[in-house]
C-alpha cells in the first residue's frame, strides 16, 4: 500500500528534499508505509532514503536528513493515513445499538482499530486484527495496548460479540504479555451472564499476565431503546455488591502477586452498592479514568486541594451546576465547602434525570441539552450555569441531541459556562476566578 501525500510542510525536511503535494509515499528505508504508525516509526531516523512516486508516475528516492524525533513534515488526508476500522461485533450490550434514531451520523460509528488504542487510548476488541498487525505491535513494541475483553471464556465471548473470532483474545493476549507488550483491560459486565463465577475466570486468566497492567470492571449501560435487542438486567444493590466483593478477592491476590492492586471496579459499582467510594491514594496512578474508575475519589481530592489555597472571603455571586445523577451527591458537597469559603455565594446544583436516554443511565456524559431545558425552564439559575465539558462532543459546543451550548444559553436566558472535569476548574468556576 502507498500513501498520497497532500501537502509538505515548507522549510521541513520533506520540504527540503524535494517531496511535493501530489506525490505518493511508498517507503521510508526500505520499510513499506502503510498508515500513521509505520510512518512515525520509521521516520525517526537521523538519515532516510524516502522512495516516492510523483504525479507523473516516476519512482524517486529521496535523501532526507533531520535530527532523530523530528518530524518529516508531510501532511495526509487523514490523521491515520487510512481509514478508520468500524466494529465488525454485534455485542449484547453495544451502547450503540441502543441509541435513539436522529442523532448525528459520527456518533453511530464503532471503531474497534488498534491503531487508535495505541494513539488516543481507545479500547479494541481484538476481533478483527491481523496477523500483520500483531506481529507489527510486537515488533515496534507499541504499548501499552487497551483492551475490551468482557470475558476470557472463549465460548462465552463468541456469545456475547456474536462474531466467531471473539474467541482467540486470550491466545492474542498471551503473545503481547510473552512480547512484553503492556495491557489494560475492560469488563462491561451483564448479571447473570459474565459476573460470578465467570469473573472470576477471567480475572484468574487475567491477572496471570504479567504484563496486565490494569483491569476495570464497568456496569452495562442499558438505554430505552433495546427494542429487538437482547433480554439484559440492569446491575441493583445486592448484584453490584457481589461484583465489587468478588473484584475485593482478586485484588488482595495481585496485591500478594505483583504488589498492586490491578483490578478496580468503576464508580457507578460503588454508588450502586451504597458503598463508599475510596479515596484517591487508593487509585494508584489513575489509569482508569476513562472507564468511570476513581473519577469521583480525584476530582475530590482536586477539589479539596484548590480550597485549601483559598483564604476565607466574602462575594455576591448566585450560579447553578447541571450534572448528571450519579455526581450529584459529589458535586453538592464541592458546592457546601465553596459556599463556606465565600460569604455571599449561592450555588444550585441539580441532578438532572436522563429521560433521553432513559432513567437508568445516571452518568454526567450522557445528558441532553433536551433534558436540561425540560427541567431547569422554569427555574432561577443565577448569573451563569456551569456544565460538566464531558456532556459536549468534542469540539466543545454540541450535546449528543445535536443542540450547541449557545442555543440551550439563549432558551434558558442565562450565560453557560463548561468546566473540565477536574476539582480545580469546578472551585473555580464555583467562584468566578
Amino acid at each position: 500500500m502507498s500513501v498520497i501525500i497532500k501537502d509538505v510542510e515548507k522549510k521541513s525536511p520533506a520540504y527540503k528534499s524535494g517531496i511535493k503535494a501530489g506525490d505518493t509515499l511508498v517507503s521510508l528505508n526500505g520499510n513499506i508505509i502503510m498508515d500513521v504508525l509505520d510512518y512515525r516509526f520509521y521516520q525517526n531516523n537521523e538519515k532516510i532514503i524516502a522512495e516516492i512516486i510523483n504525479s507523473k508516475g516516476k519512482v524517486k528516492k529521496l535523501k532526507i536528513k533531520k535530527g532523530e524525533y523530528d518530524e518529516i513534515g508531510l501532511v495526509f488526508d487523514t490523521y491515520l493515513m487510512d481509514e478508520k476500522r468500524s466494529c465488525k461485533n454485534k455485542c449484547i450490550f453495544c451502547f450503540i445499538d441502543q441509541l435513539p434514531k436522529g442523532l448525528r451520523e459520527s456518533l453511530y460509528f464503532k471503531d474497534d482499530d488498534s491503531r487508535l488504542s495505541f494513539l488516543f487510548g481507545n479500547y479494541i476488541t481484538l476481533t478483527n486484527i491481523t496477523e500483520h498487525e500483531i506481529e507489527r505491535i510486537i515488533n515496534m513494541h507499541i504499548s501499552p495496548i487497551n483492551i475490551s475483553v468482557h470475558t476470557t471464556n472463549p465460548e462465552l465471548r463468541v456469545k456475547i460479540m456474536t462474531n466467531k473470532n471473539a474467541g482467540k483474545v486470550l491466545e492474542v493476549m498471551r503473545r503481547f504479555n510473552d512480547a512484553g507488550i503492556k495491557m489494560n483491560s475492560q469488563l462491561v459486565l451483564c448479571p447473570g451472564i459474565n459476573d460470578g463465577d465467570e469473573l472470576r475466570r477471567s480475572l484468574d486468566d487475567l491477572l496471570a499476565l504479567q504484563n496486565m497492567e490494569c483491569i476495570a470492571a464497568v456496569p452495562v449501560g442499558l438505554t430505552k431503546y433495546r427494542e429487538g435487542l437482547a433480554e439484559l438486567t440492569p446491575f441493583n444493590k445486592d448484584t453490584a455488591i457481589a461484583v465489587l466483593d468478588i473484584i475485593d478477592e482478586y485484588a488482595e491476590k495481585s496485591l500478594q502477586k505483583y504488589g498492586e492492586r490491578r483490578i478496580y471496579g468503576s464508580d457507578e459499582f460503588y454508588l450502586l452498592a451504597e458503598r463508599k467510594i475510596p479515596n484517591a491514594d487508593f487509585y494508584g496512578d489513575f489509569l482508569l479514568l476513562e472507564n468511570g474508575v476513581g473519577l469521583w475519589a480525584l476530582l475530590k481530592h482536586e477539589a479539596q486541594e484548590a480550597l485549601s489555597d483559598i483564604e476565607q472571603g466574602s462575594c455576591d455571586r448566585h450560579i447553578s451546576i447541571a450534572t448528571g445523577v450519579d455526581a450529584y451527591k459529589l458535586i453538592r458537597e464541592i458546592a457546601d465547602c465553596c459556599e463556606r469559603k465565600c460569604n455571599g455565594l449561592k450555588c444550585d446544583v441539580y441532578a438532572i434525570k436522563n429521560n433521553f436516554f432513559g432513567e437508568k443511565i445516571t452518568v454526567a456524559g450522557l445528558v441532553t441539552a433536551t433534558d436540561i431545558y425540560d427541567q431547569l425552564k422554569n427555574t432561577d439559575l443565577g448569573d451563569t450555569l456551569l456544565i460538566p465539558s464531558s456532556m459536549l462532543r468534542a469540539e466543545g459546543d454540541m450535546f449528543l441531541d445535536s443542540i450547541t451550548v449557545d442555543e440551550l444559553s439563549e432558551k434558558l436566558n442565562v450565560n453557560i459556562k463548561p468546566i473540565d472535569c477536574n476539582g480545580y476548574d469546578l472551585v473555580d468556576g464555583i467562584l468566578g476566578r
